[in-house]
């Protein structure tokens, strides 16, 4: 049995696992990022969880194929740099030179959500297609395409920024600078902030009294009320799966994959989430006269997608 290791690098965690070459995660380990500090401190980090990992399992490095690492921001894969993360605040960061120091296996990086679109490609939702889309839906709207197997991220190792095409140029302000993006409205934050703003209106709605009960507004307090039978909160539903049909109506309509997979907190709503988004993107799509649409579907590995996307990295560059 072959055995990999995936590393989800994460402005608060650090994740690690070993991944068999069935992608199962046979063993996990974590710690705290804690931000900020420099970049050579996080890597070693990096390596001791990765090596605690491998321990947990009752592996030596001898069973290591090889390290794969998801991180936020723009990572060139081809040359093992991370060149820009806000989060992280690294520039020019020349992880994977670094990470051969501490474990001495073929090391590969990518963008995070890249690796977890990889991840259910491989072993998740989106196997068996030949191109899939995976977008998704938590502070913001991260996304992730893959062509004919193959990760694309463009010339510059930047693209698949799919949360950040617009679709209302009215729309609030993005934190990226422009104005109406698929983020700002399909997001679980802006899923939260139309929810204060229907509450706001609506001083009957039953999600003041749920938002008393939890504490605070949260991505579920609006599908909870529809539940309820609540006015606003339906409303708010309403919204927010118009917006998300746009956004990936629009996906659909530019690249066409045999899969489009969406994960984050939000789809944990299933049904009433997946079933009318489906229905509003039928009839709008631009092939929906086609035998053949993309099928929308819920990502399958939630967490674990990172992990075991970044491990299996190296099919990537094959």
């Amino acid at each position: 049995m072959k055995y990999y290791i995936g590393i989800d690098l994460g402005g608060t965690n650090i994740k690690a696992g070993v991944v068999s070459e069935e992608f199962e995660i046979v063993a996990k380990a974590t710690c705290k990022t804690n931000l900020p500090r420099p970049a050579e401190e996080i890597c070693e980090d990096m390596a001791k969880v990765a090596l605690e990992a491998v321990k947990e399992a009752g592996l030596t490095l001898d069973d290591i194929e090889a390290v794969g690492i998801g991180t936020p921001g723009t990572a060139n894969s081809a040359d093992g740099i991370i060149e820009y993360s806000n989060n992280l605040g690294f520039r020019d960061f020349h992880v994977v030179e670094l990470m051969k120091t501490f474990i001495d296996k073929p090391c590969y990086v990518e963008n995070d959500a890249n690796a977890a679109a990889y991840g259910e490609y491989v072993a998740g939702a989106a196997k068996g297609s030949d191109n899939a889309v995976c977008i998704t839906l938590g502070t913001g709207v991260g996304g992730g395409i893959v062509i004919d197997g193959k990760i694309y991220s463009g010339s510059n190792f930047a693209g698949a920024e799919i949360g950040h095409m617009v679709i209302d140029p009215n729309g609030p302000q993005c934190t990226c600078g422009r104005c109406g993006c698929f983020e700002v409205f399909s997001s679980a934050t802006g899923l939260i902030r139309m929810t204060k703003e229907a509450m706001d209106e609506d001083s009957t709605s039953i999600m003041h009294k749920m938002t008393e009960e939890a504490g605070k507004v949260s991505a579920r307090t609006a599908f909870n009320a529809m539940r309820e039978g609540d006015k606003a909160g339906k409303s708010v539903v309403d919204k927010y799966i118009k917006y998300l049909a746009c956004g990936i109506t629009n996906t659909i309509n530019i690249f066409q994959p045999d899969i489009l997979c969406i994960g984050g907190g939000v789809c944990n709503e299933g049904d009433p989430l997946l079933l009318p988004l489906k229905e509003l993107v039928a009839k709008e799509v631009y092939t929906r006269t086609s035998s053949k649409n993309a099928d929308i579907v819920i990502a399958k590995l939630g967490n674990d997608a990172g992990i075991i996307g970044a491990a299996f990295l190296g099919l990537n560059r094959g």
